[in-house]
């Protein structure tokens, strides 16, 4: 069974806190529940209950992606991320699905912006080439643009996260060259239909207006 929400927020969280505050690092189960709840740079905003994160953390130490982390002294137990052994991910690509498993689908600007406290990309290809290669590996995907955005958007695929669906009909190394499958996709959704409607019925509108001045 893939990574359920709960799991994936964990990971992720984990993931962040190792290069954010290393001071802090591996995280309590409080810790961690207070990291997937927090309200700055996560997408959905959840609250997750003690209990759910414990259950999730147990889930993922049977999938190898934690563990148990406590040194001798310590009164509280403490939990430690594997992602980088378990998926042979370097720290660039840690970086890059550290933001799509907390954020959500990216567009590379946003990945580059999002991931300086992380990894210090030094250009857009750079980041681009590295969501390349995630994708290669089955670990991203590219997925549907929101009505309106003009710049193609890529999540995670290592588990259900409640995001919108993936868009396949379109590669990373295609992107762009087919307007009329981008054209299609959007055609596809009912939001961007209802969109296209209200424009042409506001044209018309306006086209009314104008023979009557």
């Amino acid at each position: 069974m893939d990574p359920d929400a709960v799991e994936l927020r964990v990971a992720g969280c984990l993931m962040e806190k190792q290069r954010t505050t290393p001071d802090g690092y591996p995280l309590t189960l409080n810790a961690l529940r207070l990291a997937c709840n927090q309200a700055t740079n996560r997408d959905p905003v959840v609250d997750y209950d003690e209990e759910a994160i414990r259950g999730a953390v147990a889930r993922l130490r049977g999938r190898g992606w934690v563990r148990f982390a406590s040194g001798q002294g310590s009164r509280a137990a403490k939990y430690r991320h594997l992602m980088d052994e378990a998926l042979r991910i370097d720290r660039a690509e840690q970086a890059v699905l550290t933001v799509m498993l907390l954020r959500g689908p990216q567009t590379p600007g946003e990945l580059k912006g999002r991931t300086e406290r992380l990894h210090p990309f030094a250009s857009l290809a750079e980041v681009e080439e590295t969501v390349r290669r995630l994708i290669e590996r089955g670990y991203a995907e590219r997925v549907a643009r929101r009505p309106g955005q003009k710049e193609d958007r890529f999540g995670q695929l290592l588990g259900a996260d409640d995001t919108e669906g993936s868009d396949p009909s379109v590669s990373f190394e295609n992107q762009g060259s087919d307007p009329s499958v981008s054209n299609e996709n959007q055609g596809s959704d009912p939001g961007v239909s209802s969109l296209e409607e209200r424009v042409a019925r506001l044209e018309r509108e306006v086209a009314e207006l104008r023979t009557r001045l």
